[in-house]
């Protein structure tokens, strides 16, 4: 099944026929991250919690009392989106990181719930290595030649990044991670800029030179987020694989959903 996918830019308008779909809670308090933006630019209304309005649609990933729903639940909803969707085949859905942000839950745990939705949809960007292909084993060939040749490449330069010498899982997580919204802000509205400058400071003091040579640091330490992020994983785990001490393995979504659940 081909799905189709967004950068996670930061948005204000869509096309007429688009919908913004965002995460909320069942009171409708809409007051910060996308459905703050719902509010402010998609018509989206305060006290509606679930389903259409305006140019949005609510899913909830939080109950009424501002509290984290279970993944069960949330995937319900989602169910019921996914019917929906399929039944309004002329309008494109826009779905936001939903359920990663104020609700707390990750995008390994949330992803997968998509797999199999309509056409007519398009899926954040990091939602795709959990949909369609599973994440490389992490090791240190990789972080060298992702960290030491790609962030230097021009940023309009695929064609590039297209010839390193890794496997096409690898360029693929590449790109997801090139693409991920870190700095200065995620694709939530999250400021993350204290957490790239200490991430920055930890590595260069384990790692000789780490970034050195890179013309914007603070862009280099959002891959670098993105990255501990996206397999769970920490600062020394990092310096672990750099050093090749290990490999690590990308997180198991279905094994996750099911502990949280």
């Amino acid at each position: 099944m081909t799905y189709k996918y967004h950068d996670e830019s930061i948005i204000k308008s869509l096309p007429e026929n688009t919908v913004f779909v965002f995460g909320s809670d069942m009171a409708g308090q809409h007051n910060d991250g996308a459905a703050k933006t719902a509010v402010e630019h998609f018509g989206a209304l305060q006290g509606v919690g679930r389903g259409w309005s305006g140019q949005s649609y609510a899913i909830p990933t939080m109950n009424e009392h501002l509290q984290q729903m279970p993944l069960s639940q949330i995937q319900h909803y989602i169910n019921d989106f996914k019917i929906y969707t399929k039944n309004h085949p002329k309008i494109q859905y826009f779905i936001t990181s939903l359920g990663c942000g104020i609700a707390g839950y990750k995008i390994e745990e949330i992803a997968p719930m998509f797999k199999g939705i309509s056409r007519n949809v398009i899926l954040p960007q990091s939602f795709r290595p959990f949909i369609e292909k599973a994440l490389p084993k992490l090791n240190a060939h990789f972080l060298h030649t992702l960290f030491r040749d790609s962030i230097l490449l021009p940023d309009d330069d695929e064609n590039s990044l297209d010839q390193l010498s890794i496997s096409d899982n690898e360029k693929s997580l590449a790109k997801i991670l090139l693409n991920t919204p870190m700095y200065p802000v995620d694709s939530n509205g999250r400021d993350r800029i204290f957490e790239i400058e200490d991430i920055l400071h930890n590595l260069n003091t384990k790692i000789t030179d780490f970034d050195s040579k890179v013309e914007k640091p603070m862009l280099f330490g959002g891959v670098v987020l993105a990255l501990l992020e996206l397999y769970n994983m920490n600062e020394q785990d990092f310096i672990d694989v750099w050093h090749e001490k290990r490999e690590i393995s990308p997180p198991r979504p279905e094994h996750k959903a099911k502990k949280q659940i």
